[in-house]
């Protein structure tokens, strides 16, 4: 009889608490009704987007045909995986795609870094609007005007710096169709493309700064360089730390739209990536199996990349994503 009465008690309380949290949840949700209106589209694009299309990996591990559909479509396992990992394209776009990645890590991620301590350093408040409205206008053209203007520029036939070249009386390169400058000239669109772009954050975290700090620093004798080592970058540290654990998610990833555009016959071998292999495979070819098993296989790297690089963070004392 104790027993039961106590049980009782128990239920009632749990009861009580899962009764005040939703109370307090139901609370929130009237009071911050406004903010959960505006965050609407947002959640709805991700919702829709990326975490309903979840459901849809389960092909990787069968043999789907749109005419049976997920339900009725053969089991075949990791076969897909197995055929992906032991082709003859697998080295190569992985030694592709991480090319790129690590040209992009070494000198494009530290280039918005860069420019808004550059920026930050600028006394004149017009020339500094001026600046950073130029640098970020690039953002907002499409990879089609950037590839166009890359051919505009270094074009063997037509392009503005190969007539330079040619007018010193130097033989003109061919910047377009040799291999050896496909991974550069990628560095450099993406570097003019979102450097400026990237600004963005790193310029807000700089401004949070106090400036008594800096004030403090002159009447110590510090110069411009040793403000920005001492107190500027650590400053700032966590927020290049949060972006780089971020980064390491897409390292597989190394946008299929500059690429596509900019590969040609000339330099297939080192243009080919994860993205535009299952372009082909999947759009062009209709094996939707086997290139759902590569982005799963993308998604897994990432996903791990970004655990490893977090858990590393965490190791040295840094804060992490989580």
């Amino acid at each position: 009889m104790q027993q039961t009465t106590l049980g009782d008690k128990q239920l009632t309380q749990i009861h009580s608490v899962k009764k005040g949290k939703i109370n307090t949840i139901l609370t929130r949700l009237s009071r911050d009704k406004y903010l959960y209106f505006l965050a609407a589209p947002g959640i709805l694009y991700f919702l829709i987007f990326k975490y309903i299309p979840i459901g849809g990996v389960v092909i990787a591990f069968q043999e789907y045909s749109p005419f049976k559909g997920i339900l009725h479509s053969k089991w075949v396992g990791f076969e897909n995986f197995e055929r992906f990992f032991s082709s003859s394209e697998f080295l190569k776009l992985l030694r592709n795609t991480m090319v790129i990645s690590v040209l992009n890590l070494v000198f494009f991620f530290p280039a918005p870094i860069i420019l808004s301590l550059l920026l930050n350093e600028a006394r004149n408040s017009k020339f500094k609007r001026t600046i950073q409205s130029i640098v970020y206008l690039p953002h907002f053209f499409s990879w089609v005007i950037v590839a166009g203007i890359t051919f505009l520029l270094f074009s063997q036939s037509g392009g503005i710096v190969n007539g330079v070249i040619h007018a010193m009386g130097y033989f003109k390169i061919d910047f377009l169709t040799n291999e050896n400058y496909f991974w550069v000239m990628l560095t450099l669109q993406s570097i003019w493309k979102e450097a400026g772009w990237g600004t963005v954050i790193f310029l807000a975290a700089i401004a949070g700064v106090d400036p008594a700090l800096y004030e403090a620093a002159k009447m110590d004798g510090a110069n411009r360089l040793q403000q920005v080592k001492h107190i500027t970058m650590p400053a700032i540290q966590n927020v290049v730390i949060t972006l780089l654990i971020l980064r390491m998610g897409h390292v597989l990833d190394v946008g299929f739209e500059q690429v596509y555009l900019m590969m040609n016959s000339a330099v297939t071998d080192v243009a080919d990536v994860f993205e535009t292999y299952v372009y082909r495979m999947g759009i062009q070819n209709g094996q939707f199996s086997f290139t759902t098993a590569v982005g799963l296989f993308k998604s897994v790297v990432g996903l791990l990349l970004v655990i490893a690089a977090n858990k590393l963070a965490r190791t040295y004392g840094k804060e992490g994503l989580y």
